[in-house]
């Protein structure tokens, strides 16, 4: 997603207690961040304005959240969108942090130590062409640096409107050594989820009548 260069992003950011600047400096050390140490860590990559990290981390407060983008300016509307999720609900955002990074680079701020319980990964570019593909994120190459600091059982639960990507997602875990443990090519008929908050692009692609794919992969 496009999204304009937004000049209050970075200062805003650098103003939030749960931005990390500069997280490959916590590599390893990630539940120190976090008041509650003891609560299992959950990762969310790609989380572009926040709805669904801010809804979800807001619902779970015995779990601790990781969200990563790259942009600024989206990192800051998610920012805004935290703040403003938890302030409805009278809470403080203590068991979230966001940052901005590479996630073909992820292996530079997080290991086994961090012991991720569960990544999502939701309506990530489906890179379409051939030459590309090695760009998704759910891409074999892409979940072998995900075992890096997944936990052993680790689950992935992904969803998606392309049905290109969901297919191939399929041989890529199976590559990689996860198995698919719940699958639906129509979320919202047959879900899999317990709670399933939608994000932006869920609402969007539903009310054009395009099918949520979805489905939860666990390391073998």
């Amino acid at each position: 997603m496009r999204i304009r260069y937004k000049k209050w992003a970075r200062p805003e950011l650098e103003a939030a207690e749960f931005y990390i600047d500069e997280p490959e400096k916590i590599k390893g050390k990630w539940k120190e961040f976090f008041k509650n140490k003891e609560n299992p860590l959950h990762l969310e990559l790609g989380c572009g304005k926040g709805q669904f990290i801010s809804e979800l981390a807001s619902e779970n407060k015995n779990i601790n959240y990781i969200a990563i983008d790259l942009i600024d300016a989206m990192l800051g509307l998610a920012k805004r969108n935290i703040e403003n999720t938890y302030s409805e609900k009278n809470l403080k955002p203590e068991n979230i942090a966001i940052t901005r990074f590479d996630i073909e680079r992820i292996p530079l701020i997080l290991d086994k130590e961090d012991n991720i319980e569960r990544i999502y990964i939701n309506f990530c570019n489906p890179w379409p062409k051939g030459k590309h593909r090695k760009k998704r994120l759910t891409h074999t190459r892409q979940l072998e640096k995900y075992k890096t600091f997944l936990k052993p059982q680790g689950e992935i639960y992904f969803k998606t409107d392309d049905d290109g990507l969901y297919l191939s997602t399929f041989t890529y875990l199976e590559e990689a050594g996860f198995e698919v443990v719940a699958k639906t090519d129509d979320l919202h008929k047959k879900p899999i989820f317990e709670n399933n908050i939608e994000t932006e692009h869920e609402k969007m692609f539903s009310e054009q009548g395009i099918k949520i794919k979805a489905l939860i992969a666990k390391q073998k």
